[in-house]
């Protein structure tokens, strides 16, 4: 894996954790030699996660829309910055800037771009590794509604092995090396 795209949060959230977490994962993957794209934010999940990898010489890229290329918002030391029309855009690069995704803690733009990676990877044109890194339990309400879907006929049981789980980054990264996506035996559609 050359590069992971992180999704996090632009805020830092109630708890000191899940900036803690995000300084850990940056530092293992620019340690390990794995560069971020990410969206490119100095505050919160996201600003903890380029400020710890980029004190250790990692790789850090950027990818916005235009509307959201604010002065204060982009974080100003990173290794590239892409800044795309729309917000559709931003997320076909991250996609194909990456070999693998992770999710960290954050709000309903997190949730949006997981999802995104995981219906597609479930449909067979993204089949990437997906992690979540569950900082203290974060992702656990998620986990428990994906697993009602399953019990209730709405996602096949073998779609829940799209994506791993782990709270240590060390540990997660390992699962995303091993990863072996559950359709690869089936015929996967040209990515998008």
């Amino acid at each position: 894996m050359r590069r992971i795209c992180v999704f996090c949060g632009s805020t830092s959230g109630v708890n000191g954790a899940y900036t803690g977490a995000a300084a850990a994962l940056g530092r293992v993957l620019a340690e390990q030699g794995i560069g971020i794209v990410f969206g490119g934010g100095a505050t919160g999940v996201m600003g903890a996660l380029a400020d710890a990898a980029l004190a250790v010489g990692g790789e850090v890229i950027g990818v916005l829309p235009a509307a959201m290329n604010l002065p204060g918002g982009v974080h100003p030391r990173l290794t590239t910055v892409h800044v795309v029309d729309a917000m559709h855009t931003r997320k076909a690069l991250m996609h194909r800037l990456a070999d693998a995704f992770i999710a960290l803690p954050g709000g309903l733009g997190t949730l949006d771009e997981l999802f995104e990676v995981l219906t597609l990877s479930q449909l067979g044109y993204q089949p990437k590794p997906i992690g979540l890194l569950n900082v203290e339990g974060y992702f656990d309400p998620l986990l428990t509604l994906i697993d009602h879907a399953v019990s209730h006929g709405f996602v096949r049981p073998e779609n829940r092995g799209v994506f791993t789980v782990a709270a240590d980054p060390e540990a997660l990264l390992a699962q995303l090396r091993r990863f072996v996506h559950p359709l690869a035996s089936s015929v996967m559609p040209p990515s998008i």
